[in-house]
């Protein structure tokens, strides 16, 4: 292999190595200023768009036991990797590319399962990573809160006992 394509491919892997997630999509239709504003909303999950060549993405795809994306490599093509967030991201392209109307989503995977668009997209509807922590923390809170109501409507009730009793006592 000649050094000009060992060094593509030692920056393909090095883009691959930021996530366990990578999505492709077609650019050939957005402008400099749009990539420009994808970047910045990618920024905040912490995720890159970085244009590659499909021959380099295949080897190096390969390489790392990727699924095989052969079918989506045709055309330009980018790649968005990068921070911990998938869902988080796949909203920001499924915003982006909606708004656009002019990009779209050819696949990806997820750690080592192939995605295609379609999927991509359900993965946007998910909610995000801090909403999950909040919930399943309310699921474990839950049942301690019935408990300690349970336990506290016993001393109410012969509190509300004692009250009536001396209120009956009283007239």
């Amino acid at each position: 292999m000649r050094a000009e394509k060992e060094f593509l491919l030692a920056e393909v892997n090095t883009q691959l190595d930021k996530s366990d997630y990578v999505f492709l999509t077609n650019y050939s239709r957005i402008t400099v200023e749009e990539t420009e504003e994808l970047r910045a909303s990618l920024s905040e999950f912490d995720a890159e768009f970085h244009v590659v060549k499909n021959s380099i993405l295949n080897v190096a795809a390969k390489t790392r036991d990727l699924p095989e994306m052969g079918d989506w490599l045709t055309g330009p093509t980018a790649i968005i990797v990068g921070g911990n967030n998938p869902s988080g991201v796949a909203k920001v392209l499924g915003k982006f590319f909606k708004d656009k109307e002019k990009v779209e989503l050819k696949g990806g995977a997820l750690n080592e399962r192939l995605l295609n668009a379609e999927e991509i997209e359900a993965l946007s509807k998910l909610p995000s990573l801090d909403v999950l922590r909040a919930q399943l923390m309310g699921l474990l809170n839950t049942p301690a809160q019935s408990f300690v109501s349970v336990l506290n409507a016993v001393p109410v009730s012969v509190l509300n006992l004692l009250k009536a009793k001396e209120e009956q006592g009283d007239s």
